[in-house]
């Protein structure tokens, strides 16, 4: 149990589950006389998207002494209470009704939040101490409830709910809390409690998933030679129907995932929906050192208020994108030939990404704010992944540092760590790069600015022989052909474009490809082929009976005109990737012991 005295004290209620509201009041002992100040926090760290948390507040209201006190609305998130004598008490709700990991979400089922979404900030009291008492909900649909965080517990009862305190405003909003009647399933990792929690309904092979969850954490740990020590991790899962994400925090992370993902009882092949979990709990684990610990100056800088831009998203996700699936090799759950047919799924996801000839992984990261969180029909062919890219980038030059140097990537993010990351100080523009090339004395700098700073390709295949590993480009031999060992032959034609799932109508039409050529637009409404009825299910092997070269009408509505459009087909394009393991002797067959352990 953690002992402080509180300098603001916010009680938190599931007051209408079945309107979604939270109510919450706000209590600061000592007031600044001239009048305390309030603000919510725009956005929050791990999601760079302005959220505009305080649009979801309602009913408003002041007082001290039991009488009403007057607001003043700054901005769009703060705001000030008139001078008061003695303690001032804030009051109002909080519509929560958003079921992604950002935010807040409350019905007769289930409920969560970041502190962020629903604790109003007193100006002036950020370093002081924070005591948050969360209240079980009297909804009898509520019945059985009880409650999972990381927060630090002052005087909680068995269900969990209680008295918790934060040393800081900055603490208490990066221990995100799970409500409801959820499943905890509890696991030890080099001597630290972990757990896994589920909300949802779902079939589970609860052994094999802790066991697992645990070989990938280990791994992790052992990197950063087990530091720092927690007193807890939890993974507070959400279960959905069809979903998939994660919001990294400072000793637990917030998940949702498809019912599909999980291992059911009796199921003993690593199946690509429970490699996705998996994959999933790493990244976000990983983010416990780079992002949580080792982070970008300018977040550090940032008050949650506006935009904190920095050109590093690359390092920050792009090199948590590249170790979360080398950490499922580490941790024995893929083999080298799995691990490479991952690699080369996300090859193929940046081959058919027009946009990577358009846009910088560093201007990728800086755009993110008004891009990569807010896509459009047009992302594919304007904007580049600093998570797909970012972690291709990361690995050449993992592979660059392994084939010319003596130090790994490896040691890179451990002399960040203990640079930074343990000192709890912001790592400036660039600092992945300047150690990089201070550890391994190359002049990386060349090769930083082809990768990051141009739109130039990355040496994958030209890296990967030097391990090995043979890396080849190939057509698509379906629709689900998402790169990797694959069979069969390829479609006769290519078109470029995709409909939407169970629908005829264009979600998306790749730039530079027969149907943009054709004058295509997303939303259109396929109608017939060379007089042809085009179904949702059939256009795939329709379209790929083609013959490349030669014209065919395509019809098609565009709002509530039909028009044609003469579409010439081409041959397949070369943008799948398959690697493989090379017959390799000598340093190749050394190196790729050292790098896959085979």
């Amino acid at each position: 149990m953690l002992r402080m005295k509180p300098a603001v004290r916010y009680t938190v209620v599931a007051a209408d589950p079945r309107a979604h509201l939270f109510a919450v009041t706000c209590t600061v002992g000592r007031p600044d006389p001239a009048g305390q100040g309030f603000r919510l926090p725009s956005w929050l760290r791990g999601s760079y998207l302005v959220r505009d948390f305080a649009k979801h507040v309602q009913d408003l209201r002041a007082q001290a002494g039991g009488k009403p006190v007057v607001i003043e609305r700054l901005d769009k998130r703060s705001f000030r209470c008139a001078p008061v004598k003695g303690a001032l008490t804030i009051e109002y709700r909080v519509y929560s009704y958003d079921e992604s990991v950002r935010k807040a979400y409350l019905d007769t089922r289930r409920g969560f939040f970041n502190a962020s979404s629903l604790c109003y900030c007193p100006a002036g009291c950020e370093q002081g101490g924070f005591e948050i008492e969360i209240r079980r909900p009297e909804d009898a649909l509520c019945r059985g409830w009880r409650l999972a965080t990381t927060l630090k517990a002052k005087k909680i009862g068995k269900d969990g709910f209680g008295v918790y305190v934060s040393p800081d405003y900055e603490d208490l909003i990066d221990h995100p809390v799970e409500l409801g009647d959820f499943e905890r399933i509890d696991f030890d990792v080099d001597g630290i409690p972990h757990a896994l929690v589920l909300a949802g309904r779902y079939e589970l092979d609860r052994e094999r998933v802790a066991r697992d969850l645990a070989k990938i954490c280990h791994v992790e740990r052992e990197l950063f030679g087990q530091q720092p020590k927690l007193d807890e991790y939890l993974f507070l899962t959400n279960v959905v129907g069809a979903g998939y994400g994660g919001l990294e925090h400072r000793s637990s992370t917030a998940l949702i995932c498809s019912r599909n993902d999980l291992p059911r009882p009796g199921e003993s092949k690593l199946g690509k929906d429970y490699r996705g979990f998996l994959g999933l709990c790493s990244h976000e684990y990983f983010h416990l050192w780079n992002v949580k610990r080792i982070t970008a100056q300018r977040f550090l800088q940032s008050d949650l208020g506006a935009e904190a831009y920095t050109r590093d998203l690359w390092h920050y996700e792009g090199v948590t994108s590249y170790y979360d699936d080398l950490f499922l090799l580490r941790a024995g759950i893929l083999d080298a030939a799995g691990y490479l047919d991952v690699v080369a799924e996300n090859a193929t996801r940046l081959q058919r990404t027009p946009g990577r000839e358009v846009q910088t992984l560093a201007d990728a990261s800086f755009e993110a704010w008004i891009k990569y969180y807010q896509p459009d029909e047009n992302t594919p062919n304007a904007t580049v992944s600093y998570y797909v890219k970012g972690g291709l980038a990361a690995m050449c030059l993992d592979l660059t540092l392994r084939l010319e140097s003596s130090v790994t990537l490896d040691d890179v993010l451990r002399a960040l760590w203990v640079r930074y990351g343990a000192r709890g100080i912001g790592v400036p523009e660039g600092g992945l790069e300047a150690v990089a090339q201070e550890l391994s004395g190359l002049r990386l700098a060349p090769r930083f600015d082809r990768w990051l700073r141009s739109t130039a390709e990355l040496p994958v295949a030209a890296l990967l022989a030097e391990f090995g590993v043979e890396a080849r480009v190939r057509a698509a031999i379906s629709e689900s052909d998402a790169g990797g060992r694959a069979s069969g032959e390829p479609p006769r034609a290519y078109t470029g474009l995709k409909l939407r799932a169970g629908d005829t109508r264009v979600a998306q039409v790749l730039a530079g490809g027969p149907a943009a050529r054709a004058d295509v637009s997303v939303n259109d409404q396929l109608v017939a082929l060379d007089g042809l009825r085009i179904t949702a299910g059939g256009w795939a092997a329709q379209a790929g009976r083609l013959t490349p070269g030669r014209a065919v009408t395509l019809q098609l509505f565009r709002g509530d005109e039909l028009i044609d459009r003469p579409l010439v087909p081409s041959a397949p394009p070369a943008d799948t990737w398959t690697m493989t393991l090379a017959a390799a002797r000598g340093p190749s067959l050394r190196r790729r012991k050292a790098w896959l352990g085979v």
